[in-house]
């Protein structure tokens, strides 16, 4: 068989920036502004968009209050997501053979996520393991100033101008990536475990939007089944992705989704 025996993908624990962007949804200040965002929507509709100078200036108090100062790929966990994170390895160990291989994303949190899963898997520390960035999250670019995709259409009201022309799916953040950018890198690591774990069992740490990826290459989905996906199926932290391999076929033989977004017990 040319694929993996397995690929289990297991998304990084929860971060201070899933806590921050809690926070902020539920915090007064963003729902003003918000519901001044989608009035001047409304007000622009058809029009180029064109926020008011009130959601202009709630915008830049949600960005001054809701920031961690640091990169994306520095983002911390949480003391909760590494309790998530200790307990997943004790789920893993149950359920999933000790791999072969580990790959994970270079960024902060889904490191510290595969340290943490060690803690009560001691035996997966030992195995071989592959720092990738191609199984890092998608690069927002220039929005990254402003860690809401609301805010960051005030400021450059031509990006939502874009952004509603060409869809989430296709739209790229400036100096960032589309959606379907992060799918080809899926596709591209795929292939290198193909090609260097047959018959192996492969340990994945990643970040969601990849996770939907590879979901999206192995089940051959369109960009609008990826979409739906995101919007209603996006994996949790911690969730524990796994495909198998079906050797019954041979050398044509695919990887075949078992469970998807199982949350340790």
């Amino acid at each position: 068989m040319k694929w993996p025996a397995t690929i289990t993908f297991v998304r990084h624990a929860e971060s201070k920036y899933n806590v921050l962007g809690s926070e902020k949804k539920a915090s007064s200040l963003y729902q003003e502004f918000k519901a001044n965002y989608e009035q001047d929507c409304g007000r622009c509709a058809g029009a180029p968009f064109s926020p008011s100078p009130v959601t202009r200036r709630l915008a830049d108090a949600v960005r001054e209050r809701f920031h961690l100062g640091v990169g994306d790929h520095e983002t911390p966990l949480t003391e909760e997501g590494v309790e998530q994170a200790r307990q997943t390895g004790v789920t893993l160990k149950s359920i999933i053979p000790l791999p072969q291989a580990v790959y994970i994303s270079p960024y902060h949190r889904t490191r510290d996520t595969r340290r943490w899963v060690g803690e009560t898997w001691p035996e997966v520390l030992s195995v071989k393991t592959f720092w990738d960035d191609r199984l890092r999250e998608q690069n927002h670019g220039l929005s990254l100033l402003y860690n809401d995709w609301r805010v960051f259409h005030v400021f450059h009201p031509e990006q939502k101008d874009l952004h509603d022309l060409m869809g989430p799916y296709w739209y790229t953040y400036p100096q960032g990536e589309s959606v379907c950018d992060v799918r080809d890198r899926a596709r591209s690591i795929t292939t290198t475990l193909t090609r260097e774990h047959a018959c192996q069992d492969v340990l994945v740490f990643t970040h969601h939007l990849t996770i939907l990826s590879f979901r999206a290459n192995l089940e051959r989905l369109s960009p609008e089944q990826f979409m739906h996906l995101d919007e209603h199926e996006k994996p949790v932290n911690c969730g524990i992705t796994l495909y198998r391999g079906d050797a019954s076929r041979g050398e044509d033989g695919r990887l075949g989704l078992e469970f998807y977004n199982k949350r340790h017990s």
